[in-house]
């Protein structure tokens, strides 16, 4: 399928906006960049190089490909030149309300009022800084999981005044690029998949303070147990084929016990420093912080060897 939307630009040239940059021009889009950042404009082309690089010695890419979908990307020296052609703007300035606010107010300015514009906000609701705009009906939240040109969902979260025509053309463009989208029907903080992460974050904290396991323990039951399906499969489907009778039966048997479970997190409370600084000790004597970087490297090629291995799995 070819993308319906044919001219991109990308505001923010960080590893979400470089991430986006890949994706569309591998979906067949002919991209521009900008960041305001004149050192980050320089660096985007040899970062988005690497990046398509280490997806042909993946085998997620062959050396074509790379080669045609380099050529796609033009970095800009400004944001109208960026913005001026595209049929699609997609968004990735640092997640704070005013930067927010300031740079969709530019791209209000010199956008083609039939363009639409998607905001990498991971939170932050387009309602918080569109409200505004002349041209507020065409923007909404695009939501990519970091790396995007890795993991393909997205998630599309209309602001109140968003044209509701804009979410079924750019789910239908986000498919032809090869992500996997989902439309959020209204705006809810943090969205769907960070209610969802939040939820196994909360708990882990939870058992972590009380003392019930340790926090590489509890990575281990993620990693070795609930991770290797969910890696393939979501929590409906996950019940689904648990039990024998299917999802109702699953829900028959547990059900109880989950709500049990429920009960006794009734009072919630934030992530304690004790517990954070506890967690930070243990973590950095396995990995040092000056590994971190080493470590995400790890990763990302750990991720791209999970999708090779999927995509060529049958569905």
């Amino acid at each position: 399928m070819q993308p319906v939307l044919n001219t991109v630009a990308v505001i923010g040239a960080g590893l979400v906006g470089s991430g986006w940059a890949l994706v569309f021009a591998r979906g067949g889009a002919r991209v521009r960049v900008y960041d305001a950042d004149a050192g980050l404009r320089a660096r985007a082309p040899a970062r988005i190089r690497a990046m398509l690089e280490e997806m042909r010695e993946a085998e997620l890419a062959q050396a074509p490909e790379v080669e045609a979908a380099f050529a796609r990307i033009t970095v800009t020296e400004s944001l109208a030149e960026a913005v001026g052609p595209a049929d699609y703007i997609q968004e990735s300035v640092l997640e704070r309300v005013p930067v927010k606010q300031a740079v969709c107010a530019e791209i209000d300015a010199v956008m083609r009022p039939d363009a639409i514009v998607g905001s990498s906000s991971s939170g932050i609701p387009a309602s918080a800084f569109t409200e505004g705009l002349a041209n507020r009906a065409r923007f909404l939240i695009a939501h990519p999981v970091n790396p995007p040109h890795l993991i393909p969902l997205v998630e599309l979260v209309p602001a109140p005044w968003t044209d509701p025509a804009i979410p079924p053309v750019l789910r239908a463009a986000m498919e032809g690029w090869g992500q996997a989208p989902i439309e959020v029907k209204g705006e809810i903080e943090g969205f769907i998949l960070n209610r969802l992460q939040g939820a196994l974050l909360n708990e882990a904290w939870a058992l972590y303070e009380a003392g019930l396991a340790s926090a590489v323990d509890i990575d281990r039951t993620v990693s070795q147990g609930l991770g290797l399906r969910w890696a393939f499969m979501g929590p409906f489907e996950t019940i689904d084929l648990n039990a024998p009778g299917g999802i109702a039966d699953y829900s028959a048997r547990l059900a109880p016990l989950y709500h049990d479970i429920a009960l006794s997190r009734r009072d919630p409370q934030p992530w304690s420093q004790q517990a954070i600084a506890s967690a930070e000790r243990e973590l950095r004597q396995s990995l040092p912080q000056d590994r971190l970087g080493e470590r995400t490297d790890w990763r990302n090629r750990r991720l791209m060897a999970l999708v090779a291995h999927l995509r060529g799995q049958p569905k």
